[in-house]
């Protein structure tokens, strides 16, 4: 070639026309800028410098496509660089040629690293020396520590079973998993022991949480405790209910028993003050009964109530066919007599219960239970004692006095248990019930002169 004179070549060109959309792309840049320094520096691609010096141009930088005030230099630097500094930068060079202004850019994608700070290790559990476990069941262990912030490189919990490693042997695994806690970012590695039946040589065996760091290890020791059985505490508790609830039976049916044992010693200091002479004030049916019924009221009245309240008991009862003196005025002094009793004993025989509703026979007799119904009920002055001899019947206590029937519905009679060895007996529960039901104190025993 001569001198002076030029030639040309032609280089084929392949050009790629992107959409707008593929700005963006990190496909499209030269590559990332990742490092610890705190200190950031993004270079201008090597093909957009060589042009930018080659025809003197003037650079600019973009940020995810928003410009960059004030930086023109072929090197941006980003000082004391954070999570919020990442991101696509892109250098433009802006360069004329033949008075034609054109624009060369290139880009690279900046990432910051996560601040890593390793720190000594911390177990934080097992936090007790010792862990209660049953023999002959499913048990884990955990074993967990914390390495610092972002601490991923060297931060490793395991267990040891008398100095060695846990193998995965039968009956035994170990399970490890890291944990970076949001937004802390605090470390945390645990490993967990899994001891599928718990033997006699796991009580005596010695566990060791083991936690290896980017400094430090530490080792905490753990022991299982045998735990003590609940049985005995559940035959106790169970013991304890029962007796509580034998006592609770027996001092119910024995109630009456022991009220009746402690009433000697309960008595009141201070002298009686009760002016009233009777302690209990009896009224019974006597008309229009069968042959058995009469010789049972007949005993009962005569022979059981006297033989029992107040030869036994100490009690004074005031009966009409024994204690009425001849010739008195009975409709004048029955409220007298009623008035000067403590208690009112009401005998309801198979026959009483039709003919106090019915029969106008007996005025006499029904004038003593009005009265003392009407002492019991209105006045409330005493109380009734119900005493049942023989069978209701069919009729039941629907034909008595409605006064009677809502003293029946509140205390039922007491049956006098006719024929068998407790009919005479003072320590006979029936008898004890009606002593119940009496006054605690027998009335004092005044001249016949007195009462009248």
């Amino acid at each position: 070639m001569n001198p002076g004179e030029k030639t040309c070549s032609n280089h084929p060109v392949s050009i790629i026309v992107f959409d707008v959309s593929h700005r963006r792309s990190l496909n499209l840049t030269y590559g990332k800028v990742k490092n610890t320094d705190k200190k950031k520096k993004v270079l201008c691609p090597d093909p957009v410098k060589d042009t930018c010096q080659t025809f003197t141009g003037t650079f600019t930088w973009y940020k995810d496509l928003q410009f960059l005030p004030g930086e023109h230099d072929v090197e941006l630097w980003i000082d004391m660089a954070t999570k919020k500094d990442e991101g696509i930068y892109t250098c433009m060079c802006t360069w004329t040629h033949n008075n034609r202004e054109y624009n060369s850019s290139g880009s690279r994608e900046l990432i910051v690293p996560e601040e890593v700070i390793h720190k000594d290790i911390q177990i934080l559990t097992p936090t007790d020396k010792e862990q209660f476990a049953d023999e002959g069941s499913s048990i884990k262990l955990n074993c967990s520590i914390f390495c610092g912030i972002n601490a991923k490189s060297k931060c490793d919990a395991s267990w040891l079973m008398n100095g060695k490693p846990v193998s995965q042997s039968k009956g035994y695994s170990q399970s490890t998993n890291m944990v970076i806690e949001s937004p802390s970012k605090n470390t945390i590695s645990t490993a967990i022991l899994t001891i599928d039946k718990v033997s006699v040589e796991d009580f005596q065996a010695e566990f060791k949480c083991v936690g290896d760091g980017f400094f430090t290890q530490k080792i905490t020791t753990l022991t299982l405790k045998q735990r003590e059985s609940i049985i005995p505490l559940v035959i106790g508790g169970v013991c304890v209910l029962v007796l509580c609830a034998l006592t609770v039976v027996l001092v119910k049916w024995f109630a009456i028993d022991l009220a009746l044992f402690f009433r000697p010693y309960c008595q009141p200091s201070s002298p009686n003050k009760d002016s009233r002479v009777y302690d209990a004030y009896v009224v019974y049916q006597t008309h229009d009964m069968d042959k058995a019924t009469e010789d049972m009221l007949s005993e009962f009245v005569t022979k059981a109530l006297p033989c029992v309240l107040e030869d036994k008991a100490g009690y004074r009862l005031f009966l009409h066919g024994r204690d009425a003196i001849p010739g008195e005025d009975r409709l004048e002094l029955v409220e007298e007599y009623i008035k000067k009793s403590r208690r009112l004993i009401v005998i309801l025989t198979p026959g009483s219960e039709s003919e106090i509703a019915t029969t106008q026979t007996s005025a006499m007799e029904e004038f003593d239970w009005q009265v003392g119904l009407h002492h019991a009920l209105v006045q409330r002055d005493m109380c009734v004692i119900l005493i049942q001899l023989g069978e209701t019947g069919p009729q039941g206590y629907t034909h008595l006095p409605p006064g009677l029937q809502h003293l029946i519905r509140k205390s039922p009679p007491l049956k006098w248990p006719k024929g068998s060895p407790d009919a005479l007996s003072w320590k006979s529960r029936f008898w004890k019930r009606v002593r119940y039901l009496m006054p605690a104190t027998p009335a004092r025993k005044y001249a016949q002169s007195s009462v009248v």
